[in-house]
Parts: C-alpha cells; structure tokens; sequence
C-alpha cells in the first residue's frame, strides 16, 4: 500500500483559459481524473506538492484527496509541460485489487565491459510496459548493463523484474541494449573486404 498522498479541489469544466493561467500563477496545476464510475472530473492540485510526488514516477499509486469524496487510488496517467514547468496532469483511478499495464522507465546500471574495449552502448527503450497489482509496480526498472561485451545484445525478456510484476504480452521480444564496434572499425572492416573481392573474382575467371 502507498503512503504518498495528495490534495485536489474542484473546479468548473467551464473555465477560461485566463481562469486557468490565474491558477497556474498561484502556484496550482489544472488536473482531470479519469476512471471514474461517473464522467471525469476536473479538478487542480499544489504545484509543490504534486512535484514532490512526481519524483516516485508515474507508475507509483498514491491516494488524492477531494472534498466531499472517498479518498481515490490514482495514478499519473499523463502530464503536459509549458516553459519547464508542468501545466496539466491526468490522473487515472485504479482499483487496488486488479492487476494494471502500464510503462515504467528503464535505469540502466553499471558500465558496459565492451564500451572499455570501445564499444558504443547503444539504449533502444527507455521504458518497459509491464503488469500488475499497483502495489506491486516500482517507479523504475533497473537494468545492469556492466556484464555486455562488445557484440552482445540484452532483451527484454531478459530483464529480472520485481515479484509479481510481469511483461506486458504482446506476443514479440524487445532489444533494449546493445553494445556495437565503433563505425570506424565497421567501415575498415568493409574496406578490407572491398579489397580482396577482385582478386578472388579474377581467381575464379583463370
């Protein structure tokens, strides 16, 4: 169960986009929650506190607070930003008992043995979409990269990921990581092969 929590007052569906940036410079975040048994409700949060929030990432379950409602269970379904500063959040309420999909940043760890050698890592997600309880979701998913060799490849499957969380099917693998020779070292490779096809060509014509 989480323990962050945060508040949120209502505000009309109506509002002008002058209304708006009055909330924004008083230091609130205009906000949707979605999910709901009824139509989404709109509402704005604290700039500071929901800041405070954010750093436990968007797959984290929080409880949000609104007047004259049971607490709901909710997480970061979507945020716009404007100028560096977040300027509209969408929250999304989950049920505490049913297993969720959603995407989770990927922290890679460690150094690459083949960047040593020269090696380029190269990072193809930044994300994994994975499922379960809410719970059971972390806000990030570390990788260790230190054991990849020049050539190697690492897959999602691959990927050791928390008790009762899971890769989200969708029926095909993911790369995440591979590390490759420097493009130098490819295009003398494809040099030297360029070099000796003739004389093998000429071989085969005797």
């Amino acid at each position: 169960m989480t323990s962050h929590s945060i508040t949120a007052e209502k505000r009309t569906e109506k509002q002008s986009s002058s209304s708006l940036k009055d909330l924004r410079t008083s230091g609130r975040i205009p906000a949707v929650i979605y999910g709901l048994n009824a139509n989404s409700l709109s509402v704005h949060v604290d700039h500071k506190e929901m800041m405070k929030l954010a750093r436990t990432g968007r797959s984290e379950m929080f409880k949000l607070h609104v007047e004259g409602m049971d607490d709901l269970s909710v997480i970061i379904k979507d945020f716009q930003k404007k100028d560096g500063q977040w300027s509209h959040v969408d929250f999304l309420q989950i049920s505490e008992s049913q297993p969720l999909r959603v995407s989770i940043p990927i922290d890679f760890q460690g150094i690459a043995i083949g960047s040593k050698s020269g090696g380029v890592v190269q990072h193809l997600l930044t994300d994994l979409e994975v499922e379960g309880l809410p719970s059971a979701l972390p806000s990030t998913i570390e990788v260790d990269v230190s054991h990849l060799e020049m050539g190697d490849k690492l897959m999602a499957s691959e990927v050791k990921l928390p008790r009762g969380v899971t890769l989200a099917s969708s029926g095909e693998d993911h790369l995440l990581v591979a590390v490759t020779a420097p493009r130098a070292v490819i295009e003398e490779g494809a040099e030297t092969t360029e070099e000796v096809t003739p004389s093998i060509t000429a071989a085969t014509k005797e």
